[in-house]
């Protein structure tokens, strides 16, 4: 969103990236291992109990593995069944995509993709008359928005699927409007899961950090943001949200390297925004203060200065002060709020956190915080 400063609330504990629709992510630093939630990687299952040790792994007997002919033709049916509930959102500052979630019109999306915009144009990937829409509600801590079309006249909603069993290696398709393109389609696999990444505060963009996101090899552009990735069981399993960029390029979009926001996530909000107008379950960690990032003598982050603590806040309970520094939580460095934004994102509401503290006099402390639940709206 636009305006916002290097000051976050971490009663909103969670910093986000904006992506896909011309947004792009910064990747886990190197050697850091990203946290894995178990409502996102699905584990592989057991061997049959007749599997004997060393036997081929293979499709069963009698079955033929899918050649080029079988795979082109499945792809073919996936497309058709799913692209036409993809659609391109127009805003007055550029367009996206969203995915037709229910026959009352309502749409989910991107929070990035609809900025400050209330009212949208919606055309389908089938063709025909753009037709109005307006906001329901942004979630901009998930980037997730719903929309909803005043004529919901022939629209056919996406079948979405758990994304809690996705498996790394599936094939995957992209489908959105990349660059203008209508009805677009790229293919690649579910390169990773469990991902938490951070988008940047842009203008338009929320800049949040999406937990539990799915890294996918399929190409995702600018206009791509707010689609469908879809699996071939037809089902709409992410959306696609952002890229990573490489610093070597200039910072640049890095090359099979984007992110969705799994469906059980983006589901559970839309649910939440269709039924109460607003999110009130956000299930994310808060500490219940406001933060800024503390610059070191020698010009670089040196922690996060605590500005403002909620009296009712599970960091004032615990001890957290307004002017102390926050170094570590978990032992884990937070040398900036992005930093301490993302291993928040990786804990739960009534989790123990040990938080490191540098205290105004230069004295040290370490607290142990039950964390709270980030509000919604």
């Amino acid at each position: 969103m636009q305006g916002w400063s290097s000051r976050i609330a971490l009663s909103v504990a969670v910093v986000m990236t904006l992506a896909g629709c011309g947004q792009s992510a910064r990747p886990p630093e190197l050697g850091a291992e990203p946290s894995q939630p178990a409502t996102t990687a699905a584990t592989p299952p057991p061997p049959s109990a007749d599997a004997s040790a060393g036997a081929p792994v293979g499709p069963p007997p009698g079955a033929s593995p899918v050649g080029p002919e079988g795979l082109e033709s499945k792809y073919e049916q996936v497309i058709a069944t799913v692209l036409p509930s993809i659609v391109q959102i127009t805003t007055k500052n550029g367009l996206g995509s969203g995915v037709i979630y229910d026959t009352q019109g309502h749409i989910i999306t991107n929070a990035h993709v609809i900025g400050r915009s209330t009212n949208f144009e919606v055309t389908l990937a089938s063709g025909g008359r753009p037709r109005a829409a307006r906001l329901v509600k942004a979630y901009g801590l998930g980037d997730l928005a719903v929309i909803k079309v005043d004529d919901p006249t022939g629209l056919r909603p996406a079948r979405f699927g758990d994304s809690r069993k996705l498996r790394v290696g599936q094939l995957v398709l992209a489908m959105g409007n990349p660059l203008g393109l209508s009805g677009s389609v790229t293919n690649g696999i579910v390169s990773a899961l469990g991902r938490t990444v951070s988008e940047p505060q842009e203008e338009g963009g929320p800049g949040a950090t999406i937990t539990g996101a799915i890294q996918t090899s399929a190409a995702i552009n600018p206009g791509n943001s707010g689609g469908a990735l879809v699996n071939l069981s037809n089902e709409v399993i992410g959306i696609p949200t952002l890229t990573a960029v490489n610093p070597e390029l200039g910072g640049g979009q890095a090359p099979g390297i984007g992110f969705a926001i799994p469906s059980n996530t983006a589901t559970d909000i839309a649910n939440q925004i269709i039924k109460y107008g607003k999110v009130s379950n956000t299930h994310r960690a808060a500490l219940g203060i406001t933060v800024q990032t503390v610059i070191g003598s020698d010009g670089r982050p040196a922690g996060v200065g605590v500005v403002r603590v909620a009296p009712d806040g599970s960091g004032g309970k615990a001890g957290i002060r307004r002017g102390d520094v926050i170094l570590s939580i978990n032992d884990t460095p937070t040398k900036d709020t992005q930093a301490l934004a993302e291993v928040m994102a990786s804990l739960n509401p009534g989790d123990h956190a040990q938080i490191q503290l540098l205290r105004a006099d230069a004295s040290r402390a370490t607290v142990t915080v039950t964390l709270g639940q980030l509000p919604g709206d």
